[in-house]
């Protein structure tokens, strides 16, 4: 049996700024991976090494010195060759429901929360007139438990946990294939962490939603994804499922495994030095300088096997041991 095509199809995604002087800084380079519907990938990493600048790719929103190469496949369009005309009108909203970082940042200081979702609700749905969006708006309150009693509140009256709830109803008034949450738990105490990653899981199980999680926070993770995709200086080192990479046999790339050691029911060990500077990546492995299995070998790009981009990627022996 044929399986149905991806949600989200990203193949050779790549991201560079141009700089003063002709410098380029290599922010995201050739990355693969495919969301499925009803399925929760998990984009995972310390901060800087380009979740947001692959996501920002994706909707069409990096600065005008930066350059993209590759393919991103939705409902029909390539993201990356489609134009500005094409990603506001038919894209953004509509097959993508952005869940900002930050997300009172995002809502307008001086409007109420109602004002904002029938202004979203005309936008994308086309419905006019006054009851009709205002109830369209309530319903997509209703959708992300955003509590009706506070609808005519400003951004500023709302808490931390209430603030990612408009943003969720936002997202959802389009009903997009495709839910993009970039940092959605940043701010928020572990309670509400929680709480905010059982939400965004309810909109896509069974809804034939797919969900691209971008987060450094791996409990979060750990607790909301079906894959985890794990970047490092810019480029993804290792996809896996996520049962196997949070629990057994565990990541096969030294970095995701690194990456463990900060999740609090595991030792703590860090990961020596830091990660190089985008502008000036080694011709090999980025992670080398900073890694215990090193080689030779390493000064070469690292070959991708079984999702791992490593020259001396784990093995079930080694994580036996």
């Amino acid at each position: 049996m044929t399986e149905p095509a991806p949600v989200l199809s990203v193949r050779g995604l790549s991201a560079r700024f141009l700089m003063p002087g002709g410098r380029r800084i290599a922010a995201v380079t050739d990355a693969h991976f495919d969301v499925a519907a009803g399925e929760c990938l998990a984009l995972i990493g310390e901060s800087g090494c380009g979740k947001s600048v692959l996501a920002s790719a994706l909707l069409g929103l990096l600065p005008a010195n930066a350059q993209t190469a590759g393919e991103a496949r939705l409902g029909g369009f390539d993201l990356l060759a489609a134009d500005e005309r094409t990603l506001a009108g038919k894209v953004r909203g509509r097959l993508v429901g952005l869940v900002p970082q930050s997300p009172a940042a995002h809502l307008t200081p001086v409007r109420t929360i109602r004002s904002h979702l029938e202004e979203t609700v005309r936008a994308l749905t086309g419905v006019r007139g006054r009851a009709a969006p205002r109830a369209a708006a309530e319903a997509a309150a209703a959708r992300a438990a955003f509590p009706a009693d506070h609808l005519d509140r400003h951004p500023h009256e709302l808490s931390g946990g209430l603030a990612q709830r408009a943003a969720l109803a936002l997202a959802l008034v389009g009903d997009a294939p495709l839910l993009l949450a970039d940092e959605p738990t940043t701010g928020l105490d572990r309670d509400l962490v929680d709480r905010t990653v059982d939400e965004l899981r309810r909109h896509i199980d069974g809804t034939g939603r797919a969900l691209l999680m971008i987060t450094h926070d791996l409990a979060a993770a750990e607790r909301i994804a079906d894959r985890v995709a794990v970047m490092y200086a810019g480029r993804i080192v290792e996809l896996a499922d996520a049962t196997a990479f949070f629990g057994a046999p565990g990541p096969r790339h030294p970095y995701s495994r690194g990456l463990l050691q900060a999740l609090p029911d595991r030792a703590f060990t860090p990961i020596p030095g830091l990660p190089p500077e985008l502008g000036d990546l080694p011709a090999g492995c980025a992670f080398a300088p900073r890694c215990d299995r090193a080689t030779a070998a390493c000064a070469k790009p690292p070959p991708v096997t079984g999702g791992t981009a490593c020259h001396h990627p784990y093995v079930p022996e080694d994580l036996r041991a």
